[in-house]
């Protein structure tokens, strides 16, 4: 690996069609609890999706530069099943749940090894500058569709 490899930032990555992205839980993510404070979940898989779009090849900047507009959250649900503490190793692993003209449901859950701590599932609409609803790029949702579970007959 070149040393200019090592000097980039962590970058999550696609097995099969789901996307893993690894992180850790840093003293700035915990209460005073010294437990993963619930809002920091979402930063976790705000982080997650992102990294999930770029590695895709969605290039969101240069849409939102052209005035294309930008992701908003439109609906999340969230379930928190078990706290993570400072220090622990986890994996948000993020997978396409449905596609629609203008926006895109991701189902995320962060782990910790195998335990399921947190489950959400999050609706990202594409909206203009001007806060409305507009389709997404064609080629965005063909990037989408391939990343879709595929059913069995």
């Amino acid at each position: 690996m070149d040393a200019a490899d090592l000097d980039q930032p962590v970058s999550g990555r696609f097995v099969g069609a789901e996307h893993r992205y690894p992180l850790r839980v840093f003293f700035e993510d915990t209460d005073l609890s010294g437990i993963v404070y619930h809002a920091n979940y979402l930063r976790f898989m705000e982080r997650a999706r992102s990294d999930m779009l770029r590695v895709a090849g969605v290039d969101q900047r240069s849409v939102m530069e052209a005035g294309g507009g930008a992701y908003a959250v439109a609906d999340l649900r969230i379930r928190y099943r078990a706290p993570a503490r400072l220090d622990d190793a986890l994996l948000v692993v993020s997978s396409l749940a449905a596609v629609r003209a203008a926006s895109v449901v991701i189902h995320q859950q962060v782990r910790r090894a195998a335990q399921v701590l947190t489950d959400a599932t999050v609706t990202a609409a594409l909206v203009s500058p001007a806060g409305r609803p507009r389709r997404q790029p064609a080629t965005w949702t063909a990037i989408f569709r391939q990343l879709l579970p595929q059913e069995n007959p």
